[in-house]
């Protein structure tokens, strides 16, 4: 019945977009409404994402949507208004002995996990040591860990069931914020460790994933899984366990259920908040004039305006290494143009991004030129130094044509063979802003004689390529931020997972990769930065990364949009922040009937 709805739904929307409009809102209303009744019209907060979860295992998970904010905490977490570090499942922040390598936290009493097991201090050593730190299994969360050149891991030892110690080799700054990493259920999860399948891999490795029944997987967080109906939702029930209580000894969350709407697009996601179907929706600027207009009449209103943490941006594999059968990860062709700096100087400035502002961000965003957020401390402004590039075609067809790029009598650019310069540019489908960008540079850059293919495919496709066959050749995408540098180590260390423009791969193995001085560099500071307490000194290095970087152009950086959402006024005590969104605070929120 969901296939004939979704088959009807894309039809229409094709064919007769104002019915599509009404019939659109009628099925997620209806669709919502029964599952309402359904549930005793328990308080429920609706959200809607644009595709299904991958996984539910959360060591594994390495992309969004994912359901771990809701159903697992960490030792420590960070405010989302303020930034600073806080007490999660510890009792408060750690013990730190004089010399900074010896870290003890203390758990909070009587914390239990959804299956009303106790969770203690062997959940938390079995967590680190036996998943994160276990080489065996594929996760992003062991590089934050890593310290020092030689990327030591730290050791974590049971004290007693409400004690654990973390010792470094060396003293590691960044240590306060990655304990934000979720802890795991050892009950649960001890014997997938221990077992191995036919090619000697973990079953840890094929556990917990989407197709799970959600009354199997054991949390710690606010929430756990009630319900998962692919391609349409994801439910979350109050964990009866959480720990969390306010002050007058109530316990929270106060929201009995969340539910997770997937819609696949963010027009069918604003035209079911307006149809009063979601609770809350991100404000992309294309949408901000309406829902302006409409804020007292649909009761709800726009939060925010400051700049969003994440970057967006385009990046050209510079991989030239070859895979096992002696094929080279990118044409040889157009990995020569790839690797030229001169090449990517060019892009970056003929791409107009004030134009993408006014015309795609309606107005609402900001020159972006660092993978660092403005928010961070640490940010480097171009007032203070950092490179940018401006808008010039001019100077953009200089710089190729002092690279040895050439023009036809067409004004097609041409290499010095001769051969059309001409690549694929990917994202994922379904973003609209995304596809708006690549459609504008692809526009752009036939300016200066390039011919951009501007292909929007699946998420999860192109997760694939990016990360498995580094099968692509350049990518429009985006990542998260935050104001903890060394949360970015995974992308900038030469063999950080996420290390997207010259990702390393170990299975099936490629030979022959090139790193460059400038890469090593910036992976050499964030080594430093992460050894270094001085503030002022770690804002020194971390200006340097962000200096080599624009310098580079591994990432051509583009807008920085202003973060912005809509929340229904039922919702109380909703403290807004580009650092946390909406719901940073969703154990104190509360629905007003």
């Amino acid at each position: 019945m969901f296939r004939f709805f979704k088959c009807l739904r894309t039809s229409l929307w094709k064919t007769f977009p104002i019915l599509a409009i009404v019939v659109i809102v009628c099925l997620g209303g209806c669709s919502l409404n029964n599952f309402k009744s359904e549930a005793d019209r328990v308080p429920q907060l609706i959200e809607g994402v644009l595709s299904d979860p991958k996984t539910f295992n959360a060591a594994l998970s390495q992309e969004s949507p994912n359901i771990f904010g809701y159903t697992y905490e960490g030792l420590l977490t960070a405010n989302g208004l303020t930034g600073e570090i806080e007490p999660a499942l510890a009792e408060s922040l750690p013990e730190v002995s004089e010399d900074k390598k010896r870290l003890v936290f203390t758990l909070k009493p009587g914390l239990k996990w959804s299956d009303g097991k106790p969770l203690t201090a062997d959940d938390v050593v079995f967590t680190f040591n036996q998943i994160y730190f276990n080489e065996k299994i594929p996760t992003s969360t062991r590089d934050v860990f890593r310290i020092g050149e030689s990327g030591t891991l730290p050791q974590v030892n049971k004290i007693d069931d409400r004690r654990v110690e973390f010792l470094l080799p060396e003293p590691f700054s960044p240590i306060l914020r990655s304990l934000s990493a979720e802890i795991l259920p050892a009950h649960v999860l001890q014997k997938s460790i221990e077992t191995t399948n036919e090619s000697g891999e973990p079953a840890f490795l094929a556990t917990w994933g989407t197709e799970t029944p959600p009354d199997r997987i054991v949390v710690n967080g606010m929430y756990r899984l009630k319900e998962y109906i692919p391609s349409q939702r994801v439910v979350f029930d109050r964990n009866p366990y959480y720990w969390r209580k306010d002050a007058e000894g109530n316990s929270q969350p106060y929201i009995d259920r969340v539910i997770w709407q997937i819609v696949e697009n963010q027009d069918t996601q604003l035209l079911q908040f307006r149809s009063g179907g979601l609770s809350s929706v991100s404000v992309a600027p294309q949408y901000f004039s309406l829902l302006k207009q409409e804020e007292s009449r649909g009761n709800f209103t726009i939060h925010g305006g400051d700049p969003d943490l994440g970057t967006t941006f385009i990046s050209f594999n510079l991989n030239r290494g070859k895979d096992v059968n002696g094929k080279p990860v990118v044409d040889p062709i157009k990995s020569a143009w790839f690797n030229r700096l001169e090449f990517r100087k060019a892009i970056a400035h003929a791409i107009d991004r004030q134009t993408m502002i006014n015309n795609i961000y309606r107005g609402l965003g900001s020159l972006q030129n660092s993978p660092l957020s403005v928010a961070s401390p640490y940010y480097l402004s171009p007032e203070n130094g950092l490179p940018t590039y401006e808008y010039d075609l001019e100077k953009a067809k200089q710089l190729l044509l002092s690279a040895g790029f050439q023009y036809n009598d067409r004004g097609e650019l041409l290499d010095e063979k001769g051969n059309r310069v001409r690549f694929t540019l990917l994202t994922n489908a379904g973003n609209q802003i995304r596809e708006a960008i690549g459609a504008q540079i692809k526009q752009d850059l036939s300016k200066i004689g390039i011919q951009v293919d501007f292909t929007p495919i699946d998420f999860n496709t192109l997760v694939t390529k990016l990360k498995d066959t580094l099968d692509w050749e350049c990518h429009l995408i985006g990542f998260t931020g935050g104001i903890e540098p060394h949360g970015g180590s995974t992308i900038w260390s030469t063999e950080g997972r996420l290390h997207a423009f010259n990702q390393n791969r170990e299975d099936p193995p490629i030979s022959g990769r090139v790193i460059a001085d400038w890469e090593r560099e910036i992976s050499q500071l964030y080594v430093q930065g992460a050894q270094e307490f001085d503030e002022d000194k770690r804002k020194q290095i971390y200006h340097r990364t962000q200096t080599i970087a624009q310098e580079n152009l591994p990432f051509i950086y583009l807008v920085n949009p202003f973060s912005m959402a809509a929340v229904r006024n039922n919702i109380q005590n909703i403290q807004y922040s580009s650092l946390g969104g909406a719901y940073w605070n969703l154990y104190e929120l509360k629905i007003q009937e």
